[in-house]
């Protein structure tokens, strides 16, 4: 059985001490230039930041990949530099592993196998993974929880929630409450391993029939709420398969972009940590989709109200943008704010605004992402200021997540036919019950 581990007082003191200090210096920092006018080199204690946080398990390194992609929810110079932190934690050594899987699986866990690989084969932010072999010859991924996470992702959260005050009285254009408990919602899943499994068999099953798209099956006699393990899946970097193999590009864009949206615009379901990372490329330019941590489910109501906005701003309608903003989660939007949201949107539908063949960054590039994102901050701050709905946390950051990849594989493809060809059958019912069906199906929440 596996042993339980609660979020503890503590933990979440032991974790306080580690990256309070670190967080404490952005607050004095940030207070003496907005009350003192102390100007400070942002980029240089955001390094030193990264510095005091290098190495520290937990999630913050993928707090940092959320806010990357929420435009001006932390200075950039911040999150770049907190992007990094992954990079900077180690795996954890075969002393720690032979005590985490005796405690999920009993001290006869080794028996179950006939090879365990004693080194990781990928470290990450809340667990690592190692390779195996069972008695029936196949190859598997185990993926391994690091301990006391819960502690973790509680006091991590309470620091970010001041992070995000700090910032918030020194700048009203977005509040940040609804993008910190929509995090914090994300990030205590991630911890839930038998939820992931449960996700991961959703989409095995939504991509089924969806050609070049592999997702591993969940073995789940030697799976727990803190140990998942999968059918290994070979595959190579997507970046280095693509320097052999520069004719793949479109091919491999292509089967991405049907992974990601197929689900949502079929099943109301969205594969919220786009990453380089979390996907590999086989021979046959097919990809393998991985880790299914980072899941969020949408009501129909949401899809259909994308599908609107994309329809109004085709049509130049602002009463029916002002209908999908509404139905996105914005409270009582006036045109004022939507003219301002619209700017945003226009830069994340371009891609798909026209029927051709282009490159996503004609214009998705990251110095026009930059210069839409301040355009758009600058003018939320004149209307007052927007608090950002729940539900659009991870969609936009899927979307710009995706659309970064893109970016890389520089990939020229209609994504106008492709996007139509997702929704030209597009009904809000029919989804309903599909998403029913699929989610009780795989023992999934149906959204609230």
């Amino acid at each position: 059985m596996a042993k339980t581990e609660e979020n503890t007082l503590g933990g979440r003191i032991a974790r306080y001490a580690r990256v309070g200090t670190a967080v404490g210096g952005l607050a004095a920092r940030f207070a003496g230039e907005r009350v003192l006018g102390i100007r400070i080199e942002r980029q240089r204690h955001a390094e030193e930041l990264r510095a005091a946080l290098g190495g520290l398990k937990g999630p913050l390194m993928k707090v940092a990949q959320i806010l990357s992609t929420i435009p001006d929810a932390l200075p950039r110079e911040y999150v770049a530099e907190l992007s990094q932190l992954q990079a900077d934690a180690p795996s954890m050594g075969w002393p720690f592993v032979k005590r985490r899987m005796q405690a999920e699986l009993g001290p006869a866990w080794q028996a179950k196998f006939s090879r365990f690989e004693h080194t990781a084969a990928a470290a990450a932010s809340l667990g690592q993974v190692h390779k195996a072999v069972d008695h029936d010859g196949r190859v598997l991924a185990c993926k391994l929880q690091y301990p006391d996470m819960a502690s973790a992702v509680e006091a991590d959260l309470r620091q970010l929630q001041l992070i995000f005050a700090i910032f918030e009285r020194s700048d009203s254009a977005i509040s940040t409450r609804q993008i910190h408990a929509e995090i914090g919602a994300r990030l205590r899943e991630e911890l839930d391993y038998d939820l992931e499994g449960r996700h991961a068999s959703l989409y095995r099953a939504m991509l089924a029939d969806t050609p070049g798209v592999h997702v591993p099956a969940v073995v789940h006699g030697l799976s727990t709420k803190r140990l998942l393990t999968l059918e290994w899946v070979e595959g190579r970097r997507i970046l280095d398969f693509v320097k052999e193999h520069p004719g793949s590009r479109d091919e491999l864009a292509m089967n991405m972009f049907r992974a990601w949206y197929v689900p949502f615009y079929y099943y109301g379901v969205i594969h919220g940590d786009p990453h380089l990372g979390n996907y590999t490329v086989r021979p046959d330019r097919s990809i393998n989709l991985l880790d299914f941590g980072c899941v969020r489910v949408f009501h129909p109501s949401f899809v259909k109200g994308v599908i609107d906005l994309y329809n109004a701003l085709r049509a130049g309608d602002q009463d029916a943008a002002v209908e999908a903003y509404r139905t996105w989660g914005f409270v009582n939007p006036s045109k004022e704010l939507v003219e301002v949201l619209n700017i945003w949107a226009r830069f994340v539908y371009a891609p798909i605004m026209e029927d051709r063949t282009r490159r996503i960054e004609e214009t998705n590039a990251g110095h026009y992402g930059r210069e839409t994102a301040e355009k758009v901050h600058a003018e939320l701050r004149r209307v007052g200021g927007v608090e950002v709905p729940r539900e659009f946390v991870f969609m936009d950051r899927a979307a710009i997540g995706l659309g970064s990849v893109f970016l890389h594989l520089k990939a020229e493809v209609n994504w106008f036919r492709l996007f139509q060809d997702l929704i030209k059958d597009f009904d809000a019912a029919a989804l309903e019950r599909r998403q029913t069906a699929a989610l009780t199906a795989h023992g999934v929440p149906l959204p609230a």
